[in-house]
């Protein structure tokens, strides 16, 4: 019997340390390989996995500067024209009186202020479609006479085309705006309630109604600043509000003045082109009051024939007057 047990403890101690049985009279099982990977993470020395991978972090850092600098985008400079913050503020100066016909004549002034808001609010777009191609003037005429038949929309599918024609004359091109005017009224009464859109896409799609017509009415009868086309500053929504602030959409005014000033990169072809060209560069704060100085500077200074550039504080900076 003490023979055996010597037998024993001497196989025991030829084992090594730790190689004492999991069971009893078990021998331990070898370690399969992901076990045998697990008990060399415990261990203090790094395995050379790790220290590759130590190797190239510090190398994308030393790289790049600061960590994740080397992935930030690169910053492209954006284009904007000489001297047009000095010519801006000149142009405020010459416009401060506030007199030129697109303050007193404007779209902000033909809707009828009693009327309830989605009333305004389509009031305030039948006189963006008259005003294309039409003066100021001429554009308030035919509104004060529309609105003396009570302007709704359902007065004006009550309304057969050659009244309404004879309402709307002298307006540029008023036979078609006529027909658009009807298809636009009958739209916006089986689609929208009465009322007018109230997105750039939706206003778009309704006929004889143009990107600057629905811009503008979006700041003028929705309050709200979609692109270069509103003009005036702290403009709220039709029906918040018993007077509103503002000028025209870009039109041949600020296409003309835009393209003397050298405002665009490139010399544009259409109002359209221009309003796109002029957001590429200016801030979008200045977007709200930029068509209301510039129409009415081209109303009162920046005509389009003989312009009165002797009296344009401008004069000097303008890339047309040295031209002239």
């Amino acid at each position: 019997m003490n023979t055996l047990c010597v037998a024993r403890v001497a196989r025991s101690r030829s084992r090594g340390p730790g190689a004492g049985s999991r069971g009893r009279g078990e021998d331990p099982a070898p370690l399969r390989r992901t076990e045998a990977a697990a008990e060399g993470r415990k261990g203090h020395s790094p395995v050379k996995g790790q220290r590759k991978t130590q190797r190239l972090h510090v190398a994308y850092e030393a790289s790049g500067g600061e960590k994740g600098e080397s992935t930030k985008p690169l910053k492209v400079p954006v284009w904007e024209p000489q001297d047009w913050q000095q010519q801006l503020a000149n142009i405020r100066a010459m416009r401060s009186r506030k007199d030129a016909p697109v303050d007193q004549l404007g779209v902000e002034h033909c809707y009828d202020l009693h009327a309830p808001p989605k009333v305004r609010r389509y009031q305030v777009l039948l006189s963006l479609m008259l005003s294309s191609q039409t003066k100021d003037q001429v554009t308030a005429g035919a509104m004060q006479r529309l609105r003396a038949r009570g302007l709704t929309v359902d007065s004006i599918l009550q309304t057969d085309d050659g009244t309404l024609g004879k309402l709307i004359y002298p307006v540029g091109f008023w036979r078609n705006k006529v027909k658009y005017i009807k298809q636009t009224s009958a739209i916006l009464q089986q689609d929208y309630g009465g009322d007018i859109p109230a997105s750039v896409a939706e206003l778009v799609a309704l006929p004889g109604v143009g990107p600057k017509m629905a811009h503008l009415a979006m700041a003028v009868a929705w309050g709200t600043v979609s692109g270069i086309g509103e003009g005036g500053r702290a403009r709220t929504a039709v029906g918040q509000s018993s007077r509103m602030r503002g000028g025209c959409a870009v039109d041949t005014h600020v296409h003309r003045i835009a393209n003397r000033l050298q405002w665009t990169e490139k010399v544009t072809k259409s109002p359209e082109e221009t309003r796109a060209a002029l957001e590429e560069w200016l801030p979008r704060e200045l977007w709200g009051e930029i068509n209301g100085l510039l129409v009415g500077f081209g109303q009162q200074t920046c005509l389009p024939i003989h312009p009165r550039c002797q009296a344009c504080l401008n004069q000097a900076l303008c890339p047309a007057a040295r031209r002239l």
